[in-house]
């Protein structure tokens, strides 16, 4: 797991791009909304509502954003950023800060209208992310947000794609190293270190199956997603370490060990003389100084 996770890490380095876009003012002007406590923001991107609708973000053109702030409280907010960012896996793989000051006053709402960049994202990201739009004030602290999902028009070479690749090759020899260790017979004999073997293949695994997802633009990567998917294919993965054979324990249906036969004794109750040609030459040859 923490070789995945370095692995992720490095990568996700590459893709913080920060991008900022010329900004676009619009007269402010109060709205009839009822007064409340809290500060809340209304959003739409090249006419569609942020929060109701999948959000289309195409690098190749660029986004006209509109942000309504709603101050229900009893002092000016002062609005500097405006923060569009997108998020999977509790990390962020595109952010982009566009200045955009102006105050709200009390019991008011002021709308500001802003041309956004994207061209930056299609190295970024691709498929569908969580999205989330937010106004920040002068200490970058956030006033008010919201969330949508966002259909990102990327690349599949972009740093969300290649970072779901590398999951995918980790994932790969995770799992050859595991069932190579079983072929093998070098796991070790305790059963529950023998399923901490498997647990990053399946951790691995459901990280796939969640980036694959996304970038299919079937599920975006959201908690209630992610979770089943991960823990699901943990609990498979290690319950197949758990259930493994003992590394110790011989297969049964190896065929038995062929034995030799003893060879047969020599039968002793052959007395047939045996003709030994050096003996008989032996036998006939002259002694020394005799006549022949």
């Amino acid at each position: 797991m923490r070789r995945i996770m370095g692995s992720a890490g490095s990568l996700l380095l590459c893709g913080m791009l920060l991008a900022a876009a010329p900004a676009v003012s619009s007269a402010a002007h109060p709205s009839a909304l009822p007064a409340g406590g809290t500060v809340t923001m209304r959003a739409t991107v090249d006419g569609t509502p942020v929060g109701e609708d999948v959000l289309v973000l195409d690098p190749t053109a660029a986004s006209r954003i509109s942000v309504t702030i709603h101050n229900g409280t009893d002092t000016v907010k002062h609005v500097k950023t405006v923060r569009l960012s997108g998020t999977a896996l509790a990390l962020t793989f595109f952010s982009y800060d566009t200045t955009v000051p102006f105050d709200v006053p009390p019991k008011q709402s002021v709308t500001r209208t802003f041309v956004l960049d994207l061209g930056q994202l299609a190295a970024q990201a691709t498929g569908l992310l969580p999205t989330t739009l937010e106004v920040l004030d002068v200490r970058r602290d956030v006033i008010a947000s919201v969330g949508a999902t966002g259909d990102v028009r990327g690349s599949a070479w972009s740093v969300y794609g290649v970072f779901g690749l590398a999951v995918f090759g980790l994932t790969v020899l995770a799992w050859t190293g595991a069932l190579l260790a079983l072929a093998r017979r070098r796991l070790p004999e305790n059963r529950w270190q023998r399923a901490m073997r498997f647990l990053p293949a399946g951790v691995g695994t459901g990280l796939v199956a969640v980036i694959s997802l996304s970038v299919l633009r079937v599920v975006a990567p959201s908690p209630a997603a992610e979770i089943p998917f991960i823990l699901g294919a943990a609990a498979a993965a290690l319950l197949l370490g758990y259930l493994t054979p003992h590394p110790d324990d011989e297969p049964n249906d190896l065929p038995p060990t062929p034995t030799r036969s003893p060879r047969p004794a020599a039968d002793r109750s052959d007395t047939r003389p045996v003709h030994d040609p050096e003996a008989t030459q032996r036998i006939t040859r002259p002694l020394p100084g005799g006549t022949a």
